[in-house]
């Protein structure tokens, strides 16, 4: 085995980093002055459920409704609820929903949603968007939810899950569910925000400048820089069949740095998000050579999106349109004796418009295109020591969709929901998405909804075209992937403190895209299998108090099955969260709690990985004076050792997750 040199990343110039030192003497000096003022906004922690329930979401139908109104069991996670529980990933935040539970492979978290999360698999059934812009890239479709994830956690408003398939309005990858993140705005903000964090035992540091106003010219303007580095844990790890094992000492480090920029006037508005996240590799990733330093994977993101929204004819024609262009870069190094790069590069652009009429009495029609056109998804390989070896993937594509949806009230406590989408790519053809949704408000308190729906996912470029003669070859006729979901769900409102919602649901996945081994070369390749079926239930209740406490806890039960009756990997059976919520009588602190359980996950040994409680505790108050806040969180409080499933591209069968942390925060706002 030989040693990585330094990687490029690690020389790369960070030319606007943002250096602790600067930050911690920033806040100090803006402590003392007397010009800072008093952080007075409200707390929204303390809305109501009745208010809670009156936020709008805009992801399940890409205009604003009503929770009662939305075709789906719909959940919003607000940016309160964030900063609250200390949660510092996108995928942290969204485990705490019914049904959906994350996965780590120490360079990656996956999300699964209603017991399908196969280990290995890139996010590629869920779609990600930040303010309806999507992330999943079409080399790997995969969308992010640890640090990979182009926006600081601290930027987000609210988080918009809408489970079940979206294929109807969104196409592509919009399958378990569809993921909407809303950032900030500059009249939220309204001044400066510096924030320094410190984590052990992984020796992170976390630090964010945030700048938001309101201009006089009306101009709505946000602009902030994050930048982490952690070290990460020294675990201790088996390495298969090679024969190795030890501490990975040093090799578990990440850095990430993030610039979000967004404006907004009248009718238009323009955001741009920046990353770049490098992970070292302590796990001998793709069968990498064990314990060698240097080895890591990388990814870059740049998201933009210009958009205009209006209404006309007395507010009965909403227009929408959008320009949109991304980039993802994926780099790594890895050591199979001699050194080896598997770039891969991506690059998209495209155009939506949108209409939405509410003149046609008891109707309200949609009408919508979507292209984007894939100018290239080129993957590599390179070999370091011998570069005539080298391996160039080019590829190219589109896609282009059309797609029709009417909210038809049919008479006062009854509506119906009719959507299609029809969808055309350069891979798979034509693919319809039809939904249909009745919506029965029972009672003033009660609201059934009876919901079906169908969506596809063609194969990316990762699966089809990938190969690289030794260990995978492609598979140019690969299908692509549909879902059909049927679900029903009842939300009841037992009172003004407390709702209760059921959700019964089956969905069947047919053709499903997973490596198997090419009868010619006898090498491992992408091909379509077995469906896989599934039945489950999720409960779940939410209540408030006066004093401004809340809970929110769920109990989900997923029976998920591939159609000759055997156990898909990494599917917990049963899931229970609970989440809860006070402040406290001391300088305006709040208390967040949550405990999670996962039930046993099987692995791809076919032995079972033990189910495990976690729980997580932080003390927060964001009225010290001066605008300055504080937040001390135990993570893992009770220090589980617990494990998750691997991929069958891990020396390991299952992977050790951290131990008991603490965090520190420190913020001033001005």
């Amino acid at each position: 085995m030989t040693a990585t040199t330094d990687d490029p990343f690690r020389r790369a110039p960070a030319p606007w980093r943002l250096p602790r030192p600067t930050l911690i003497a920033a806040a100090i000096l803006i402590a003392a002055a007397d010009a800072a003022r008093a952080d007075n906004r409200p707390d929204p922690t303390t809305l109501t459920l009745e208010q809670l329930l009156d936020v709008t979401i805009v992801g399940a139908s890409k205009y604003e409704q009503k929770q009662s109104e939305v075709a789906a069991a719909a959940s919003i996670i607000t940016g309160a609820e964030i900063r609250t529980f200390g949660w510092r990933t996108l995928g942290e935040a969204l485990a705490s929903l019914p049904g959906l539970y994350t996965t780590y492979d120490r360079q990656y978290a996956y999300l699964g949603t209603r017991g399908f999360g196969l280990p290995g698999d890139f996010n590629t059934r869920v779609l990600v968007t930040i303010n309806g812009n999507r992330i999943n890239d079409p080399t790997f479709d995969q969308g992010q939810f640890d640090h990979a994830f182009p926006v600081d956690v601290d930027l987000i408003e609210r988080i918009e899950f809408i489970p079940g398939p979206g294929g109807s309005v969104y196409g592509q990858n919009a399958m378990f569910g569809v993921v909407n993140v809303i950032t900030r705005t500059g009249a939220d903000i309204r001044g400066t925000e510096l924030v320094a964090q410190h984590q052990n035992p992984q020796g992170l540091n976390q630090d964010r400048a945030t700048w938001g106003q309101v201009l006089p010219q009306g101009f709505d303007v946000v602009l902030s820089v994050t930048d982490m580095h952690s070290r990460g844990e020294n675990l201790f790890f088996g390495y298969g069949a090679s024969g190795v094992s030890g501490v990975a000492r040093g090799l578990d480090g990440e850095r990430d740095r993030q610039l979000f920029a967004s404006i907004a006037g009248g009718p238009w508005s323009f955001d741009y998000e920046h990353s770049e996240r490098h992970k070292n590799d302590p796990t001998g990733a793709f069968l990498s050579d064990p314990l060698v330093p240097g080895q890591f994977q990388a990814d870059g993101y740049d998201l933009t999106q210009l958009a205009y929204h209006d209404r006309f004819l007395v507010d009965s024609l909403q227009l929408s349109a959008r320009v949109f262009m991304g980039e993802e870069r994926y780099r790594s190094v890895l050591s199979y004796d001699t050194l080896f790069s598997f770039p891969a590069t991506s690059d998209w652009h495209g155009v939506e418009l949108r209409l939405v009429s509410t003149a046609l009495a008891a109707h309200k029609l949609m009408v919508g295109l979507e292209a984007q056109d894939n100018v290239r998804f080129n993957q590599s390989i390179l070999d370091f020591a011998h570069p005539a070896h080298d391996i160039e993937i080019p590829g190219s594509g589109y896609r282009i969709g059309v797609y029709a949806q009417d909210e038809w009230r049919i008479a006062a406590p009854l509506s119906a929901t009719l959507g299609l989408r029809l969808d055309r790519n350069n891979f798979t053809g034509t693919q319809a998405s039809p939904r249909v949704a009745l919506i029965w408000q029972a009672t003033p308190e009660t609201t059934m909804k009876a919901l079906y729906g169908t969506a596809h996912r063609a194969p990316n470029a990762n699966e089809r075209d990938y190969y690289d003669g030794l260990a995978e070859v492609a598979n140019p006729a690969l299908r692509g992937e549909t879902i059909d979901t049927l679900e029903w769900v009842v939300d009841h409102r037992v009172n003004r403190a407390l709702t209760l919602r059921s959700s019964i649901y089956q969905w069947t996945l047919h053709d499903v895209i997973a490596l198997g081994v090419d009868p010619v070369t006898g090498l491992s390749q992408y091909q379509s299998s077995r469906p896989v079926e599934a039945r489950g239930v999720e409960l779940s209740a939410d209540a408030t108090w006066t004093s401004g406490a809340r809970l929110r806890g769920s109990v989900s039960y997923q029976d998920v099955s591939y159609s000759n009756g055997a156990a898909p990997l990494n599917s917990p059976q049963v899931l229970a969260k609970v989440n809860f919520s006070t402040p406290l009588p001391i300088a305006g602190a709040r208390l967040g709690y949550e405990l999670h359980y996962d039930s046993k996950r099987l692995s791809i040994a076919g032995t079972d990985i033990g189910g495990y409680t976690l729980s997580n505790l932080v003390l927060s108050s964001d009225a010290l004076g001066r605008g300055i806040g504080v937040s001390l969180g135990l993570y893992n409080l009770f220090d589980k050792r617990y494990a998750q499933p691997a991929a069958d591209s891990n020396w390991q069968n299952s992977i050790d997750q951290d131990g008991r942390s603490i965090r520190l925060s420190a913020s001033i706002r001005f």
